[in-house]
C-alpha cells in the first residue's frame, strides 16, 4: 500500500524507517519530512494542518494509510475530516478522533477522564482569569513545589514546577493573562508527585490494545536535569525499574481502565496513547496523556519493535489489534539528541552537518535537518538523534556517544549524562 507520514521530526523519520522495512509498504511519502526521510521516502512540502493539501496528495498518489506524527492535526480533527469525506473515508488514519485527541488537547479534560474511570493521578483543580483569587487560595492549601499546567497545547512548555508560593501565585496570574496564549486561558493546578518518571505507550483500536516498550526521556537542557525544558534531549528503552510486577500494576490500574474508558464513552480511537507516569513508592500515577508517540521516545521504542509496523497499523484500522503478536527486541535502545547552540531559546539554522556517512552500528535519525546544495544542514532546535542497541543500556549509550564524536556542526550541543539516574 501507499502510505503517508505526517510530520518532520525524529519521530517521523523513525516511523518512515520502520514502515519502509515492511513488504506491505509500496510507496512512502512524508509531509513535510526532513533530510533523513528524503533518503527513504518522497518528501512533500505540505504543512501537517493543511487538510485540503493533504487530501489532494492522498487522492493524487492513491495513498491508503495516513500515519499522523504530531498532535496538532489530531487535536484539529484530521481523523474526523477524513471520515466525513466520501473520497477519503476508506483511507486508514492512524490517530484518534478529535474527541479522543482532547485527552492531550485539554489537561482539564484528561484529568476529568482519569477521575471518571478510576485512574490514579494527582489531586487537582482548574482555574480561569475570573477565578484567579480562588486559584491563589488553592495554592496556599498545597505543599511545595507547586505544579501549574496550561490547559491547552503549549509545545511541551506549558508546565511550570515552582518551589516558592509567592512566585507560584505570580506565575498563575501571568499564565491566566496569556503567558502561553490561548493555551493558558485555563490553568490546572495539581499536587506535586515525588518519584521517578517513565513513559508507557499503547497502540489501540479503541477496544483491544498492545502495550509497547517503555521509555524514559530527559527533558531538561542541562546535565543533571537542570535548566529549561526542551522537547527532549535523549531517551532509554526499556526502563530498568519497570519490572514485570510494576508493569502488571500499570496494565491493570492504568492501561485497561483507559482503553475501557474510551470504549464506554464511545470515543473513536485508532492510534497511540502515550501515558506519562510517575512511580511513587511502588505505585503508578498518571501525570498526563498524549495522543501520539513521544519524541525522542519513538527513536528508542519503534526500533525495538520487530513486528511488521504496517501490519500492526492495518489491524488498528480493522479493529483487530488483539489478534496480532507484538515481537520486541529484548536489547536496550538508547538515543541522544544533538541540538543547535542556544536551543531551546534562540538558535541559528543552516549549519552544515558533517560525519553522517561515518556512523557505524548506530541509527542516525534526523529531526531538524534539510538538504541544501547537496549537503545536510540544520533546520531546527533538535537536529538529530543517535540511537544504539546493546544488552545493557550503559553499553548502548556508550555506542551512541562514540558515534556522536564523529558528527559535527557549528555550536552542536548534547547532554553527556543520558541515563545518569538509572
Amino acid at each position: 500500500m501507499n502510505i503517508l507520514v505526517l510530520g518532520s521530526g525524529g519521530r517521523e523519520h523513525t516511523f518512515a524507517y520502520k514502515l519502509a522495512q515492511s513488504p506491505q509498504c509500496d510507496r512512502l511519502f512524508v509531509a513535510p519530512g526532513n533530510a533523513g526521510t528524503a533518503q527513504i521516502a518522497t518528501n512533500v512540502e505540505i504543512a501537517v494542518t493543511d487538510f485540503e493539501a493533504i487530501k489532494s496528495l492522498v487522492l493524487k498518489e492513491g495513498i491508503e494509510m495516513v500515519v499522523v506524527g504530531p498532535e496538532d492535526p489530531l487535536v484539529q480533527g484530521i481523523y474526523d475530516y477524513f471520515k466525513a469525506d466520501q473520497q477519503l473515508e476508506n483511507v486508514a488514519v492512524i490517530g484518534p478522533s478529535k474527541e479522543g485527541a482532547e485527552l492531550e488537547g485539554s489537561k482539564e479534560r484528561a484529568k476529568e477522564f482519569m477521575m471518571a474511570h478510576g485512574i490514579p493521578t494527582a489531586a487537582y483543580q482548574s482555574f480561569t482569569a475570573s477565578t484567579l483569587a480562588e486559584g491563589q487560595s488553592f495554592l496556599e492549601t498545597l505543599q511545595p513545589p507547586y505544579v501549574l499546567k496550561a490547559d491547552g497545547l503549549a509545545a511541551g512548555k506549558g508546565v511550570l514546577i515552582i518551589d516558592n508560593l509567592e512566585e507560584a501565585k505570580e506565575e498563575l496570574a501571568k499564565m491566566l493573562e496569556g503567558k502561553f496564549g490561548d493555551a493558558s486561558a485555563t490553568v490546572v493546578i495539581e499536587e506535586f508527585l515525588d518519584g521517578i518518571e517513565l513513559s508507557v505507550f499503547v497502540l489501540t483500536d479503541g477496544n483491544g490494545y498492545k502495550v509497547l516498550p517503555t521509555a524514559k526521556d530527559y527533558k531538561r537542557i542541562g546535565e543533571g536535569d537542570v535548566g529549561l525544558n526542551t522537547g527532549g534531549m535523549g531517551a532509554i528503552s526499556p526502563v530498568p525499574f519497570a519490572d514485570d510486577a510494576f508493569m502488571k500494576k500499570i496494565e491493570e490500574q492504568v492501561v485497561k481502565p483507559t482503553v475501557e474508558g474510551l470504549s464506554k464513552e464511545n470515543i473513536i480511537y485508532k492510534g497511540f496513547v502515550f501515558i506519562g507516569l510517575i512511580k511513587v513508592g511502588d505505585e503508578p500515577k498518571v501525570i498526563e496523556y498524549n495522543v501520539r508517540m513521544g519524541d525522542p521516545e519513538t527513536e528508542v521504542v519503534l526500533p525495538r519493535i520487530k513486528s511488521d509496523l504496517v501490519q500492526l497499523f492495518k489491524a488498528v484500522d480493522a479493529g483487530t489489534i488483539d489478534q496480532e503478536i507484538l515481537d520486541v527486541d529484548p536489547r536496550s535502545a538508547t538515543t541522544v539528541m544533538l541540538v543547535s547552540g542556544g536551543y531551546p531559546e534562540a538558535y541559528e539554522k543552516g549549519k552544515v552537518i558533517t560525519g553522517i556517512d561515518t556512523i557505524e552500528d548506530s541509527l542516525v535519525l534526523h529531526a531538524g535537518t534539510k538538504e541544501k546544495d547537496g549537503k545536510v544542514v540544520t533546520n531546527g532546535g533538535r537536529v538529530m538523534a543517535v540511537t544504539s542497541f546493546d544488552d545493557d543500556f550503559r553499553k548502548a549509550i556508550k555506542k551512541s556517544y562514540q558515534n556522536i564524536a564523529k558528527l559535527g556542526f557549528d555550536r552542536m550541543y548534547y547532554r553527556k549524562d543520558i541515563g545518569f539516574d538509572l
